[in-house]
């Protein structure tokens, strides 16, 4: 047994405990601080959001019922109607979109990142979807135009579906290929160590591992897209009636809420605020149900 006195004095702390203190300390400041500032920025962008979102619904939701739904927009001058014929337009529109933008986004993506990488070519396709990220969507929409619907000489709504396409390619190929580069290579020598060719192990070794980065941008290109009305003004035009023809002008919800929103009528202008609340829904609804089946491995292979 020590035979210390207990009020003995405590040796002095010397400068390297108390530099280590102070640093921890320093440290565990500005981890606050920065955790802080991370809340802070969340917040300031989630409030002009959730504003947007609480004002559709204060100006949109008294306006849906069940004709909203299920008939198309009355005449000129009558009150009632609905916009089902653009609801389904959009999702027309919006599925020939993504079954052309999708595979050629993902398949640009893999070449540059795992093929390509260093080539000329592989270049290009990364420079050319860097600007093509930057160019406004009436171009795009005038292109189409030109290319497509001056030479059938009608609107369709696979001109449409090709201008939103073209939309999304640059912005699914770039994050394809940034994610294929998040996958550890030692995962690709284990494959290639094991025989498995080089287009086998892009399949099922890299693609599955970054697939939840890849729909993360695959449902970022299409929600930026399911909005756009100036590149379908030149290509699908719009349409009264029910049409679900690929080589006609169809309706879509964007281009009816524009159509209303610009009009005179107090009728229109209710109907282009619950279209417009509409749109949202489905938008968030698609991403959010894709989100899911991802998280259950339902696309990423799993079983």
């Amino acid at each position: 047994m020590s035979t210390q006195p207990f009020n003995q004095p405590r040796p002095p702390m010397n400068f390297e405990t108390r530099g280590m203190r102070l640093n921890s300390t320093r440290r565990t400041v500005v981890n606050y601080f920065v955790t802080g500032l991370s809340i802070l920025a969340t917040i300031v962008v989630l409030i002009p959001l959730l504003a947007i979102l609480f004002y559709l619904i204060y100006k949109g939701a008294s306006s849906l019922n069940l004709n909203f739904f299920t008939h198309i927009p009355a005449p000129v001058g009558e009150e009632g109607g609905g916009m089902a014929n653009s609801i389904v337009g959009s999702g027309i529109i919006l599925t020939l979109a993504s079954l052309m933008g999708i595979p050629i986004g993902i398949a640009a993506g893999v070449y540059v990142a795992e093929f390509g990488q260093g080539t000329l070519l592989a270049n290009a396709i990364r420079f050319t979807a860097d600007v093509l990220n930057g160019v406004p969507s009436i171009v795009m929409g005038i292109s189409v135009y030109s290319l497509i619907v001056m030479p059938q000489k009608h609107f369709s709504a696979f001109a449409g579906g090709v201008a939103l396409a073209i939309m999304m390619v640059p912005t699914i190929t770039r994050t394809t290929e940034e994610m294929l580069a998040t996958v550890p290579h030692a995962i690709r020598e284990a494959a290639l160590g094991l025989g498995v060719p080089k287009w086998r192990t892009v399949l099922s070794v890299s693609l599955r591992t970054a697939s939840p980065g890849i729909i993360t941008g695959c449902m970022l290109a299409f929600a930026r897209v399911a909005g756009e009305t100036a590149p379908l003004l030149f290509t699908a035009l719009g349409n009264q009636f029910w049409s679900i023809r690929l080589n006609e002008p169809i309706a879509a919800l964007p281009l009816q809420i524009f159509v209303y929103a610009n009009s005179p009528y107090d009728e229109w202008h209710r109907l282009a605020w619950a279209g417009a609340l509409v749109l949202i829904v489905l938008i968030m609804v698609s991403v959010t149900l894709v989100r899911i089946f991802a998280n259950r491995g339902a696309l990423k292979g799993g079983s």
